[in-house]
């Protein structure tokens, strides 16, 4: 394998605002939609055989704005599921938790259907993606394989990679619409590249034929 394409999609009304969002699907705004066609030009000189992106609309949408061809849906990149915290702002959680950490705190229990995840169990998670991506990566040789998924997700991804606790994601923050890469170097896994985007004055406007 080539190396892993991480990619946050465009953004939302709710990454926005700064509520949390994992099972509410929601579209990409019209930022977000130009954050999608700006990762083309960031993709371009890569080998990608192989796109898996999250269910969630947000995340299809900016795969196919970024110009990934047949993507894979992979119900295990879905975003942390936050519970009985789904569309609350850290800020509204603090107040009545000052000290709340979602990395180490989690969420407070949802409903039955999204009754929320615990640090481990978001890292368990993330191991099955990396475990399936190693099983694909025989297939493909040195081509690039892409994850089009959430923040949080691919935050914990990403220190699962590097041997790091589920909590150590962290110290890995990503953008809406940002690009990171991870790879290898003397056989050893590395950040080879974090949180890249084009800068706001050089994404293209939509048409309005669009």
């Amino acid at each position: 394998m080539g190396e892993l394409i991480l990619i946050r999609h465009g953004e939302t009304e709710w990454s926005r605002s700064g509520q949390h969002t994992s099972y509410t699907d929601l579209p990409l705004t019209d930022v977000g939609e130009r954050q999608a066609r700006a990762l083309v030009p960031l993709l371009a000189d890569r080998n990608i055989e192989l796109t898996l992106v999250s269910p969630m609309i947000r995340a299809r949408r900016t795969a196919e704005l970024a110009g990934l061809t047949d993507p894979r849906v992979t119900p295990e990149l879905r975003e942390w599921d936050y519970g009985g915290y789904e569309g609350v702002t850290t800020r509204e959680i603090r107040r009545t938790r000052p000290f709340w950490n979602l990395w180490t705190d989690g969420v407070d229990p949802g409903d039955p259907e999204h009754p929320g995840e615990s640090p481990a169990e978001i890292g368990q998670r993330a191991d099955q993606v990396l475990a399936g991506v190693s099983s694909a990566a025989d297939q493909i040789g040195d081509g690039d394989i892409a994850l089009v998924a959430h923040s949080h997700f691919l935050r914990v991804l990403t220190a699962r990679y590097l041997g790091l606790t589920p909590a150590e994601g962290r110290l890995f923050q990503l953008a809406t619409g940002a690009v990171s890469r991870l790879g290898t170097e003397h056989g050893r896994p590395v950040v080879v590249a974090l949180n890249l985007a084009l800068p706001e004055s050089l994404q293209e406007a939509p048409s309005q034929n669009r």
